[in-house]
């Protein structure tokens, strides 16, 4: 057989195969057997094996996994995943939509369409399509950065890796040139149960937790074949940014989606006004236990994506949308003690030790109890009986105390005034306890080094999570200028260490110590301080001894520096151990580069949005011309924006930036405002 012929037999065997995964995992309507769809596959993995030249990353076959990573990646969200705000009762929810009508300024006895959905327990992901080919996939992360997930991603079964595969027909006219999808990755109950029977049988140790802990584990792992191994699910529930397509409500985008093979709940309603939430929300709490997956509430969303870009969003939150939650299940318990444990930031956080309990079949032997404020609000001690109960029937937390059987001397928590591992000072900001060891606290070592070292600040190219924590073991590196001080000998003395990957990482390290400002600010780790204000205290005070310096005042005056992080700055650099950290750093040869200090340009006080392609400079070109001139670019629509730049197709984007009637300009008028 030619390469041509062979050509023609894959890409039947492709669509065929694609065409009853389909039928398979998303409209769970199998048309052939096991055994015929195995022979399928294992005609098209042998084609592939003698002809590699035509193996293509959307093929069936590649769904197997891919060799293990180091690390995961990153990956920035075009538009932000925002968390959604809760209502836990039916008068939150009441309340949510009178909200929503004042905003618009609507009669409060009118109708509002909300679009209504289960809300999923599982993990957010984000999936991109270019040209219909399933190219990344990332995690929802911290809202704006992801994990880059997607070797992983690419084996899950109801994923399509190529869009357009429904009823046996390709919907070319219909695939977008870009799409962002957003969906839920979960574990079906059923499978979780079926997965831990087979891990009991092979010796095994079980999952205790939740299927969706079970599901998040799965994902996140760095061998992609352990996760093509678990039976992983997905239903997705909306867009992010998407070129060659327009919509008017969101139920639109779920149709739309649908029609391009993906796999949309079947639960997703329009409803008419908050009477329509309410029952909805009353249905699908009846209809849980019957359902093969778990669910802590139902979504609604007011279905007009124009009223959406009229409404807004709050710093985390959309104004257009809830997560209305169901009642928790709860259990009684005894607080055994109350620890505190300490994370990578230096946030103290308190937990209640609990006398194991089972809610929902996941044993619960500890809560997590936020902060002072929230212990002195419930009143919880060491020794008392606590009404536990799963929030969103997800996390632990203790809903109340049993006051009258508390026994007799048991004395109130206090939050401690010194680190319990590394005994530097604690202060509090704003409700949370930190720690100010900082960059010399063992508790928050390993992950101050592995964020220190991460490719958005130092950029240490090889040094993963997993060689961190060797060195740390081993002594090798006790804070993050310990990295500078590595020898070669000390690195061969480790285990999987060659003399090749040695000599890589301390080129690497070597190479890491030219930063610009921004980034090694970022990479000491303060709280609060992310890349965006990195950048900021970079431009506005030029070099670190000025940022060390920098009184209260001056940085309150820094544009969106507020009181919380200006403490939080101030405390760090208030710490003895932290400015010794910054001087053995220079010792080492680390540079601390002068920043360009911020001008006012003729963009000041502006704040601008791009969407579409731009034919004369990228995206970050666009972006960066904007901040070198005193403007804020930003990646979300709102009424705030000073100008929108439309480029070609721009997209949903522009559509919203229509509805709010904001300042639309294209390529040309911009070039001109920077006099290019």
């Amino acid at each position: 057989m030619d390469e041509k012929t062979a050509g023609i037999e894959i890409e039947k065997l492709r669509s065929e195969i694609n065409l009853h995964n389909y039928r398979y995992y998303v409209l769970d309507s199998p048309v052939v057997t096991d055994a015929e769809y195995d022979r399928l596959m294992r005609r098209l993995e042998g084609l592939e094996k003698r002809f590699p030249n035509l193996v293509t990353p959307d093929s069936p076959t590649r769904r197997v996994g891919a060799k293990p990573l180091e690390e995961f990646g990153a990956l920035k969200h075009t538009i932000p995943m925002l968390s959604l705000g809760n209502a836990l009762t039916m008068e939150e929810a009441i309340e949510f939509d009178e909200r929503v009508k004042r905003n618009l300024k609507m009669p409060l006895n009118e109708n509002i369409e909300y679009a209504a959905e289960p809300k999923m327990d599982g993990l957010a992901v984000e999936l991109v399509y270019e040209n219909g080919v399933f190219t990344k996939g990332s995690t929802r992360g911290d809202g704006v950065i992801g994990e880059d997930v997607t070797q992983n991603l690419r084996t899950v079964r109801s994923i399509p890796l190529s869009l357009g595969v429904k009823a046996g027909e390709k919907t070319a006219n219909k695939i977008p040139k870009y799409l962002e999808v957003r969906g839920e990755v979960f574990l079906p109950l059923e499978s979780f149960k079926k997965l831990n029977k087979e891990r009991e049988a092979a010796g095994e140790s079980v999952f205790v937790d939740s299927p969706r802990n079970a599901a998040a584990g799965s994902l996140r792992q760095l061998d992609a074949r352990i996760t093509a191994k678990r039976p992983l699910d997905i239903f997705c529930y909306g867009i992010g940014s998407v070129e060659g397509a327009a919509f008017k409500t969101h139920l639109e985008t779920l149709e739309y989606i649908k029609s391009l093979g993906l796999k949309v709940n079947p639960f997703a309603r329009l409803v008419k006004g908050i009477d329509g939430v309410l029952k909805y929300h009353d249905d699908m709490e009846k209809q849980r236990e019957g359902l093969d997956y778990e669910l802590d509430g139902v979504v609604i969303k007011v279905n007009s994506l124009e009223l959406q870009a009229r409404l807004g969003i709050l710093t985390r939150s959309p104004r257009w949308a809830l997560a209305y939650k169901f009642a928790p299940k709860q259990e009684t318990t005894i607080v055994r003690n109350i620890i505190v444990g300490v994370g990578r930031t230096g946030a103290l956080t308190p937990v209640a030790m609990l006398e194991p309990v089972k809610i929902s079949g996941v044993t619960i032997e500890r809560a997590t109890l936020h902060n002072q404020d929230e212990v002195d609000r419930k009143d919880v001690r060491a020794g008392d009986s606590v009404v536990v109960q799963r929030a969103g029937d997800v996390i632990p937390e203790i809903a109340c105390v049993i006051k009258e059987r508390r026994p007799h001397g048991v004395r109130p928590f206090k939050m401690p005034d010194k680190c319990p591992v590394c005994g530097a000072a604690v202060e509090k900001i704003g409700a949370i306890h930190f720690c100010t060891g900082g960059l010399s606290c063992p508790a928050q070592l390993k992950e101050t080094i592995a964020h220190f070292a991460s490719k958005r600040a130092m950029d240490i190219d090889g040094l993963g999570a997993s060689h961190v924590e060797q060195f740390v073991d081993a002594g090798l590196v006790k804070d993050v200028a310990g990295l500078y001080y590595l020898k070669k000998d000390d690195i061969l003395k480790l285990e999987r260490w060659a003399e090749k990957s040695a000599d890589n990482l301390l080129a690497a390290i070597e190479k890491s110590k030219h930063p610009s400002l921004d980034r090694l600010v970022f990479a000491l780790g303060i709280h609060g301080v992310g890349e965006h204000m990195a950048k900021l205290l970079a431009k506005e005070f030029g070099s670190i001894e000025a940022i060390i310096n920098a009184s209260e005042d001056e940085l309150l005056a820094t544009h969106e520096i507020g009181p919380e992080t200006a403490q939080s700055i101030l405390d760090f650099f208030k710490e003895k151990h932290n400015l010794a950290v910054i001087e053995k750093l220079k010792k080492t040869g680390v540079e601390f580069k002068k920043a360009e200090r911020a001008k006012k340009g003729i963009f000041a006080g502006m704040t601008f949005l791009f969407t579409g392609s731009l034919n004369s400079f990228s995206r970050d070109e666009a972006k960066e011309l904007v901040e070198a001139e005193g403007g804020v670019a930003v990646e979300s629509v709102s009424k705030k924006l000073s100008c929108v730049v439309a480029g070609k197709e721009p997209g949903s984007k522009y559509e919203k930036a229509k509805a709010l009637g904001l300042k639309i300009i294209d390529e040309e008028e911009f070039k001109k405002m920077v006099g290019r």
